[in-house]
């Protein structure tokens, strides 16, 4: 098993982890005194769009029925009444562990913050020892910062699955390139019951066991059992589909709820790039920025970190970032791309190999740090922001 035990750089990574949450939370009771109200104290700010719906599951669960009329402990309600049959599109390990939190805590918001915020803690430690395995610790450093410091980031520390996501993701990365095989399989069937992207994993994994065996002495190639803890992934995933059967009696309901009502469904990634080009003349200057530019910026960003990592790193770091891509942008409508490029880390890599110099290390992080703070403030002041 691998070692657990923070070293200096790792140390210093979770405190300034805490120092970005703590002023992002700060920020946020600053708009709720001032701007918000209405929305249920300073964390409230933060309760928005996707994030309500992983509490409704965490109090009420998963149902195929919803008359609307539910009440959780302490009058809790839906933000939605009526809507929890379409909440299975949202994987289940993140409420899930909300439910648990909240069975002490009796407070499903903050039960979430806990959750999300303790994932985050370990998200800077894996980026740095995942990437200490092939680069200097500088580089590594570098990564670790840039990926804190990502435009959307402030999902790390709020109710959303990113941090949950990145820390398991991650971590089955590293288990495999230290060849604890079945550990990675086991972190990367929780990613699968977290975020449909967890699949990716069934490429990357493999192509990272497949590169280990080139590089074993000729001696020593073999196939090695081990291998099959990969297996694990789709054993995850096969637990999603288990609950759709469990409470829909179809395994593949997600499908249907996610088209029907969500509007997302599997297309030519040309079609999604078209959806979102569509959006650069519309005469709001606002979603032409939101939806149409800043949609677009992720995407190319995301394409030449695919193209990137086809020559500059290892093969399954390649892998997860072109079926990443691909799946981001496979769908006839294209929306919250910047905020799933947040787990394409490789992309952070790149950027600290580009900022060898001093100065292009202060440019990219102000230039990162300046798209941080501009979308956290939007959504806490309830704007769409990813």
């Amino acid at each position: 098993m691998p070692r657990f035990r923070l070293s200096e750089h790792e140390t210093l990574l979770v405190v300034l982890t805490l120092l970005i949450k703590a002023l992002l939370l700060l920020g946020g009771a600053i708009a709720y005194l001032w701007f918000q109200r209405q929305v249920g104290g300073p964390l409230g700010v933060w309760n928005r769009w996707d994030a309500p719906h992983y509490l409704d599951l965490a109090v009420f669960g998963y149902r195929a029925t919803d008359a609307g009329d539910l009440f959780g402990p302490n009058g809790y309600r839906s933000v939605y009444p009526g809507d929890l049959p379409l909440y299975i599109v949202f994987y289940p390990l993140f409420p899930w562990l909300i439910t648990g939190v909240n069975a002490v805590l009796d407070d499903p918001l903050v039960s979430a913050f806990v959750v999300s915020g303790v994932a985050s803690l370990f998200v800077a430690p894996l980026m740095y020892r995942l990437v200490r395995q092939d680069e200097e610790p500088d580089v590594a450093m570098r990564a670790a910062w840039f990926l804190l410091i990502f435009p959307t980031a402030y999902f790390l520390h709020i109710g959303y699955t990113e941090s949950l996501f990145l820390a398991l993701v991650l971590g089955s990365f590293l288990a495999a390139r230290t060849r604890h095989w079945v550990l990675a399989g086991l972190l990367g069937g929780l990613a699968a019951l977290t975020r449909i992207n967890g699949l990716v994993l069934l490429l990357a994994l493999p192509a990272e066991a497949v590169t280990q065996w080139y590089e074993d002495p000729r001696v020593e190639r073999r196939l090695r059992p081990e291998w099959l803890g990969i297996g694990l992934v789709a054993v995850g995933f096969g637990g999603y589909l288990l609950l759709n059967q469990v409470v829909y009696g179809d395994p593949l309901t997600f499908l249907q709820v996610q088209r029907e009502h969500w509007f997302k469904q599997l297309a030519p990634p040309w079609e999604g790039i078209a959806s979102a080009a569509g959006w650069l003349g519309d005469e709001k200057l606002e979603n032409a920025l939101l939806y149409g530019v800043t949609e677009l910026t992720a995407v190319a960003i995301g394409l030449a970190g695919t193209v990137y990592a086809a020559f500059r790193f290892r093969p399954s770091w390649f892998a997860w970032m072109a079926g990443n891509w691909l799946l981001f942008t496979s769908t006839a409508f294209l929306l919250s791309v910047p905020r799933y490029t947040l787990t394409l880390f490789p992309i952070m890599v790149g950027m600290a190999l580009l900022a060898r110099d001093r100065w292009v290390l202060v440019a990219l992080s102000l230039l990162s740090l300046a798209g941080f703070v501009y979308f956290a403030a939007r959504f806490a002041l309830g704007g769409w922001a990813f």
